[in-house]
């Protein structure tokens, strides 16, 4: 039998693997993405911020090659701040959702990058994007991503409304994304959530041992 060598598992690209997800609601938008990065199987990073800001009420969630992602995030940052500083007024979230597909649009076979872009302005209130491999540019109420979305896709659509309030929104989120943790491998570690209205941004994090256990999963062991 060849010698297995132990550095095929990890000296792969970096991919952010990963389970990502956004939904609207009346008044906002509430994003959330779980933080494993792996290597082939290895966990390069078990507690990866997957969700970029862009501006200060647009915010980014990165699925796919996690230096293609975040070097799309780092251009349409760039590019966002010089169009505020002519606009002299924040970004719509239109707008740099146009930016992140034309740069993913254009250069589609050469990255790996599966975005959601999401967040609030004046002119459209709370509002989400998806942009799938490929560069397609999709408005739409919730949408999710990456590896995890699989197993949770069902799920959501059974259980999204379009009449959510923000605590129900974020508990949409919350569990949407432990149901791919329990299912997914390559999605893992803690949750991340970012709630964005006029009132500006919340973050919050919960740790995966805060997580309710789903079916066929055995419960955290109670710490002593």
């Amino acid at each position: 039998m060849a010698d297995y060598d132990v550095t095929q598992s990890y000296m792969q690209d970096i991919s952010l693997g990963t389970s990502i997800i956004a939904v609207s609601f009346k008044g906002g938008v509430v994003l959330g993405a779980d933080s494993r990065t792996s290597s082939g199987s290895y966990v390069a990073n078990r507690v990866q911020d997957k969700i970029t800001p862009l501006a200060d009420t647009v915010y980014l969630c990165r699925s796919g090659s996690a230096s293609d992602t975040q070097a799309i995030a780092s251009y349409v940052q760039y590019w966002i701040a010089e169009h505020q500083a002519e606009k002299n007024g924040p970004v719509d979230v239109s707008t740099a959702a146009n930016l992140a597909m034309q740069l993913s649009y254009n250069n589609k076979n050469m990255l790996q990058a599966g975005l959601i872009i999401a967040g609030w302005d004046k002119q459209g209130g709370g509002s989400v994007y998806a942009i799938p491999l490929g560069g397609t540019l999709l408005k739409v109420p919730y949408t999710i991503g990456g590896s995890g979305s699989a197993y949770i896709t069902g799920w959501c659509d059974k259980y999204w409304r379009d009449d959510f309030t923000e605590e129900e929104a974020r508990a949409f989120v919350v569990k949407a994304l432990t149901h791919a943790i329990a299912r997914d491998a390559s999605s893992g570690g803690c949750v991340r959530t970012v709630t964005i209205t006029q009132a500006g941004v919340k973050r919050d994090f919960i740790p995966g041992t805060k997580l309710a256990a789903t079916f066929g999963e055995l419960p955290t062991p109670a710490s002593r």
